[in-house]
């Protein structure tokens, strides 16, 4: 019997006459770890058993002696384990609440989940952008999990803060690729209808440049001063 499983074993499992004997002897090995941990979970369901009988029986012990259970009398049952605990409130309820394009980075630290770096970063892009004015605009800042946007509002006022724009009609390329929105190529384009054109007199001019699409540029306008050279 034995030769003839040593026999099935070689030809369809490609094992050598060693590696099958070494196979049929891990086998009890394999089942005994098996029931082992079949063995201490049913010890820990026991023990978790007898734990809460004992937590049943000092509540009742308690109550019959006239006292009212407020907390568990065992830690394993503390009730206050299962209190999520809102630090945000308290201290937002002891600052004053600035608009946010008026905070820095010092100040942007008392918000949970910024840290120093991720504090430097806001104020960084808000500084290129020359000022947010949506929302939204703080997803673009690397490292600042999304999670994290909304609990900038216990602390602070989003408020649509005076923008620094750039002049379409006198910026250089560098100077408008220089804007996080704004690409080296994008900005060469731009410049190259302004000379062919004679500069911009408002904010649809833009429209007429074929090659950019409409949401890219109402998503420049609000940065970009209109006014023509001849005025400044």
């Amino acid at each position: 019997m034995w030769q003839r499983v040593i026999f099935w074993t070689k030809t369809h499992l490609g094992f050598s006459a060693k590696e099958s004997r070494g196979f049929f002897l891990l086998i009890p090995f394999l089942m005994a770890l098996v029931a082992a941990s079949q063995v201490l979970a049913w010890v820990k369901n026991q023990k978790a058993s007898a734990i809460y009988w004992q937590y049943l029986h000092e509540v009742d012990s308690l109550e019959q002696a006239g006292f009212q259970l407020s907390v568990s009398p065992l830690p394993t049952f503390n009730v206050q384990d299962t209190i999520t605990r809102s630090h945000s409130t308290k201290v937002s309820e002891r600052i004053h609440r600035l608009p946010f394009s008026e905070t820095d980075s010092v100040l942007l630290q008392i918000v949970p989940g910024i840290g120093a770096l991720t504090a430097g970063r806001i104020i960084k892009h808000r500084e290129k952008l020359g000022g947010f004015i949506q929302i939204a605009q703080l997803n673009e800042v690397y490292g600042l999990k999304p999670e994290v946007i909304p609990l900038i509002w216990d602390y602070f006022d989003f408020d649509l803060a005076p923008l620094r724009r750039l002049s379409i009609n006198l910026a250089t390329v560098e100077e408008l690729a220089s804007h996080p929105y704004i690409s080296y190529q994008e900005a060469k384009v731009l410049v190259a209808y302004r000379l062919q054109h004679g500069g911009y007199h408002e904010s649809t001019d833009l429209f007429g440049i074929k090659i950019f699409k409409e949401d890219w540029v109402e998503k420049i306008i609000p940065y970009l001063n209109f006014e023509p050279i001849e005025k400044r």
